[in-house]
């Protein structure tokens, strides 16, 4: 290992569980107060393709995945063939022999003894944890412990499938690791779950999208947990439909949040260009993959920057902001909703894949987010776009006895065209 970083790795097709052995081994590493990072590769498949998830965990702070793993457990031939060479010094492979020709590494027959259990396909996943666990020296009862707390489907059969696992490995494996415990640690979050905790603390109201790779996670996340945390999640039939409700939304006084990718962005165009015109303080999620098009819709790039800062026809004021972790994520998103609010213009949190879906141990300091007030018309008449010192107009919000008019042509203070 080096620096004291150990990093597992499990690949198979799509539905044999790999990812969620990769979220299961995480979560063991985090009962050691080891910090970890994951990263998940998956094609746009449901089932078959090629599936990855590989857990990096040191006793520090841990920012990244590596990619030389300590312990790789290959589940099928083209996991065998891609990963083989990502192996580290003294690292220890485990493949499945039943469905990989022999070559470097142990082979262990995962497929076949599987066969003899329900959902034979699917439980082959839970034999990553059993490996995982033999490996660095996790006894019979602390399996017995993971399996119960993380997967609830089928525990008999689990338990049954993994203690066969993990005997059949324990005999053979040529070495175990040696996790040092560490002091503290912290929550595990993926970049959307940051995002989304980020901005309900500072006062997200509503969250509207339509399902779009990489953002979908957030949709997911606050849809599950809204009650929990005060937020709707509407989820409505376009991308055009998305936009609009939220700057609809914003008029009433609701600080709203929208989700979508570069092409649903695309379709927005015109809806952003409205909020900045009528100054609605719209915070747009833009969660970046490959392009154009369609593109590659799993996989991570970072190349929107420049259709960020000049999206919408016309020129008008926005924020475009990033973060370079999962960490700042978190911050980040709750800044931003302040700062469209105290400046009444849309503002476009870029993030891409890797972060969005990656998960690592982050400290909230729930106290560093603000949710402030923004500048509210208090008595007299009132003008929605009145001109002041600041540049920025105070808000007010219906029911009201006074006139309200925000407007998508050039206006006067009061809101009428000119």
């Amino acid at each position: 290992m080096n620096d004291e970083i150990f990093t597992y790795l499990i690949a198979g097709k799509a539905g044999q569980g790999t990812k969620k052995a990769g979220i299961v081994a995480a979560n063991f590493f985090t009962t050691l107060k080891r910090n970890v990072f994951q990263m998940n590769d998956y094609p746009s498949l449901i089932r078959g393709g090629h599936n990855f998830s590989i857990v990096s965990t040191a006793t520090r702070k841990i920012f990244s995945h590596y990619m030389k793993a300590d312990l790789a457990v290959l589940l099928d031939q083209r996991s065998f063939t891609t990963h083989q060479s990502h192996l580290a010094e003294n690292g220890v492979l485990i493949y499945d022999s039943t469905t990989v020709k022999q070559g470097q590494g142990i082979g262990v027959p995962i497929s076949a003894l599987a066969k003899k259990y329900s959902d034979p396909d699917l439980i082959v996943g839970v034999a990553g944890i059993a490996v995982l666990a033999a490996a660095v020296g996790a006894d019979r009862t602390k399996l017995d412990v993971i399996i119960q707390n993380e997967y609830h489907r089928n525990v008999e059969d689990n338990l049954k499938f993994a203690y066969e696992i993990y005997d059949y490995v324990d005999e053979i494996i040529p070495q175990q690791f040696v996790l040092r415990e560490g002091t503290e640690t912290y929550p595990i979050l993926t970049g959307a779950e940051a995002i989304g905790l980020g901005a309900c603390i500072a006062g997200l109201d509503l969250y509207f999208a339509y399902p779009m790779t990489p953002s979908t996670p957030i949709l997911h996340f606050l849809a599950f947990q809204g009650k929990k945390l005060g937020v709707i999640t509407v989820q409505p039939e376009n991308e055009i439909a998305v936009a609009n409700m939220a700057i609809g939304a914003t008029f009433t006084g609701a600080r709203s949040m929208v989700g979508t990718s570069g092409g649903g962005f695309c379709l927005m165009q015109e809806a952003f260009s409205l909020a900045g015109m009528v100054e609605a303080p719209v915070v747009f999620f833009l969660g970046q993959r490959p392009g154009p098009s369609t593109g590659v819709p799993t996989y991570t790039e970072q190349g929107e920057l420049l259709f960020s800062l000049y999206s919408g026809q016309g020129e008008f004021p926005r924020i475009v902001a990033s973060p370079g972790s999962i960490e700042e994520a978190f911050y980040l998103s709750g800044e931003l909703l302040d700062l469209v609010w105290r400046f009444q213009t849309p503002g476009i949190l870029l993030s891409e894949k890797h972060l969005t879906e990656s998960s690592m141990n982050v400290e909230c300091k729930l106290e560093k987010i603000q949710e402030v007030e923004p500048d509210l018309h208090m008595n007299g008449s009132y003008q929605r776009y009145r001109q002041t010192d600041t540049g920025v107009s105070p808000l007010l919000f219906p029911p009201s006895e006074t006139m309200i008019k925000w407007n998508s042509y050039e206006h006067d203070e009061q809101g009428y065209t000119t």
